[in-house]
């Protein structure tokens, strides 16, 4: 009967966002343990949801839930933070004898202090639990990775779809190499690395040069390889790990490494198709409005919540102001408390004038001046029902939708993308009657709207995921990086 422990800490530390992300961010999404965190998610297409069912079908697994805990993208993750879900996880550790441990980490986690917080949580869960415990884990697709991890794990597997769509078979993947590692089988890993900071722009699985390395990869996945998978990394996390990589597992170290060695050189050859130019705001604006009939998106990658952008940037926004489209026009969002609660204490039909953006910082641009009515206001709380984390709980705090001649802006109390169809349903929005959607978003979006919009624009505005990486001021990215 084995014992199994399990812990989740899913975080992306944008290093250049103007504040860090505290506690109080992952208490509002997720912090969980215990039966809470599986009954939450189960029947959820995400990494818990999967653990509930591969559990649920072996009733001879004992499974404790350890801390669980999320956040959307951000600044670094506060020290007080990590140390909080770390020493909950060492102490639930310290109190049992296991047999496996499986880890739900994103890759690309940065505090304020340590720029490879994963893996120091990986080191030291190997510290406590010791070499005879099987130890495993899932990641996301953007992780900046050591090669150092592999030699700790006993198995991981990466998600393998941009959008990220199939989270819960990734889960899966990384238990069934536990589930081996528990019968006694050997994974043996590998992982190489590229000194290259690539955009992630072009990595979408459905088309491009990373759909191309990741078909490379299923090919070669059959005995003696147990999972083949890629890291795209993320460009915005100041880490010695930052950029692409292939981790591979195997029956043999031969097979492993050799793989890996061979997709990293899949991802070089084709390094310059990573580049990408994006037209200023005014000139998408003008390409999205001359798109063909139907629902278009014009989108700001620079400010998007899942490139840890802050959603406060004023530049999209300030475009849409100066030259109103004379078509109806949805902008969202902006992550401002302060400026919901005005809208509530107006009311529906109320008068709502308010300076909106650059509430964090003016680094990005100074804020805009809005004058209109307040149209919608909600609780905030809804069911993810599009194909990324389907079935999720999201709550984005108190809401409110306002209103001035042919655009709406939605403003929320938390900062929660806008990449599912229930995000503008909550608000009484019928995306058939909007010609443009201006949302601070990029590939994630792409999930579920891509079969609803006759196009999608992106746009170069400044914000916290900015398009020009030279300008950034990294610490401690690989040596040579700029290569890329």
């Amino acid at each position: 009967m084995p014992q199994i422990a399990a812990a989740r800490l899913w975080f992306e530390g944008n290093s250049f966002a103007p504040e860090p992300t505290p506690l109080s961010a992952f208490q509002g999404r997720e912090w969980l343990s215990g039966a809470e965190a599986l009954s939450r998610y189960a029947g959820t297409a995400t990494e818990l949801g999967a653990l509930a069912a591969f559990v649920a079908e072996r009733p001879d697994w004992q499974l404790a839930m350890l801390r669980c805990a999320a956040a959307q993208p951000g600044g670094p993750m506060s020290d007080l933070a990590f140390e909080a879900w770390m020493s909950e996880v060492e102490e639930g550790l310290s109190r049992g004898h296991w047999d496996g441990v499986y880890l739900s980490l994103h890759g690309a986690c940065v505090t304020e202090s340590d720029p490879e917080a994963d893996l120091t949580i990986i080191r030291r869960v190997r510290a406590l639990v010791g070499p005879r415990v099987k130890l495993v884990a899932s990641f996301d697709f953007h992780g900046n990775v050591s090669p150092q991890m592999v030699g700790l794990l006993d198995g991981a597997s990466v998600y393998r779809t941009y959008p990220h769509v199939d989270m819960a078979e990734t889960a899966l993947r990384a238990l069934r190499l536990l589930e081996r590692a528990l019968q006694g089988k050997t994974n043996h890993g590998a992982l190489m690395k590229l000194p290259m900071v690539l955009h992630s722009f072009h990595m979408r699985d459905a088309e491009g040069p990373m759909a191309e390395v990741w078909a490379e990869a299923r090919a070669a996945e059959h005995a003696p390889i147990l999972d083949a998978s890629l890291f795209g990394g993320f460009a915005w996390g100041d880490s010695p790990h930052a950029g692409p990589s292939a981790m591979v597992w195997a029956e043999e170290h031969g097979a492993a490494r050799a793989l890996a060695k061979r997709l990293v050189a899949e991802i070089e050859t084709r390094r310059a198709r990573f580049a990408v130019s994006l037209p200023t705001p005014e000139e998408a604006l003008a390409t999205a409005l001359a798109a063909p009939p139907g629902l278009v998106a014009l989108l700001d990658p620079a400010d998007n919540p899942l490139s840890g952008g802050v959603a406060d940037t004023p530049g999209l926004l300030r475009v849409l102001m100066q030259a109103p489209p004379e078509v109806e026009t949805l902008f969202c969002f902006l992550h401002d408390a302060d400026a919901v609660a005005a809208a509530r204490a107006a009311g529906v039909g109320g008068a709502f004038a308010r300076d909106l953006g650059a509430r964090t910082t003016r680094q990005f641009g100074p804020p805009v001046p809005f004058s209109g009515v307040v149209e919608a206001l909600t609780h905030g709380r809804f069911l993810n029902t599009g194909p990324m984390e389907h079935g999720a709980p999201v709550d984005l705090g108190p809401t409110a939708m306002v209103r001035a001649g042919k655009l709406r802006i939605i403003l929320t109390s938390r900062k929660e993308a806008a990449v599912d169809p229930a995000f503008f349903a909550l608000h009484g929005v019928d995306l058939a009657g909007v010609r443009l959607l201006a949302n601070k978003a990029k590939n994630h979006f792409r999930a579920a709207f891509a079969p609803l919009c006759s196009a999608i624009v992106e746009c170069d505005v400044p914000g916290p995921a900015a398009l020009d990486l030279a300008s950034l001021p990294f610490r401690h990215v690989p040596p040579g990086w700029r290569n890329g």
